[in-house]
């Protein structure tokens, strides 16, 4: 009975990681200059069409202000297109709680407010970028190149092991 107990809490501490409600990790990844809203379109072009030399320094195509869901979560979010026509997404003063398994997922969904809002993010289209390099600061995750832009709205903090968000920022 003890050992059954004992393998229960074990279990119980490996799934749920509870102490990851008290650690924090503090990235200061290097964003780009980019300060305003580019007028340019963000669809990536597609194979064998011509277009225009892209610009000369980095530009925010979207941004966004997160918004809580299971957690208390704060900062912004930006898409820049990078001189090289390259894009990225850069979390700006992130502020969330630490978790078993976040992720960053770039989502067809919209960012609202609401328990309601918790778990949609994995109803529809999904990127993932990355795992979250942590739960505080400035962080950079490359967008890959194949990556439609015009289809996604949203970005989740991703929580993938309970299947929730942390938190949303709409991209406009």
């Amino acid at each position: 009975m003890i050992a059954v107990l004992g393998a229960g809490a074990v279990a119980g501490l490996f799934w749920f990681q509870p102490w990851r409600l008290v650690t924090d990790t503090t990235v200061a990844d290097q964003l780009s200059s980019a300060e305003s809203p580019a007028s340019a379109p963000v669809s990536t072009p597609s194979a064998g069409s011509s277009s225009a030399a892209p610009p000369a320094g980095p530009a925010v195509v979207r941004k966004g202000t997160f918004v809580s869901h299971e957690h208390d979560t704060t900062g912004a979010a930006r898409l820049v297109r990078n001189g090289d026509g390259t894009h990225q997404l850069e979390l700006v003063g992130l502020d969330t709680s630490d978790g078993p398994d976040l992720r960053v997922w770039l989502t067809d969904q919209e960012a609202i407010t609401g328990s309601e809002a918790w778990s949609v993010f994995d109803d529809g289209r999904h990127v993932e970028l990355g795992r979250l390099k942590g739960n505080h600061g400035n962080q950079v995750y490359p967008v890959p190149a194949d990556v439609e832009l015009d289809a996604y709205r949203s970005i989740s903090i991703w929580c993938k092991r309970f299947s929730v968000s942390f938190g949303a920022a709409l991209l406009r």
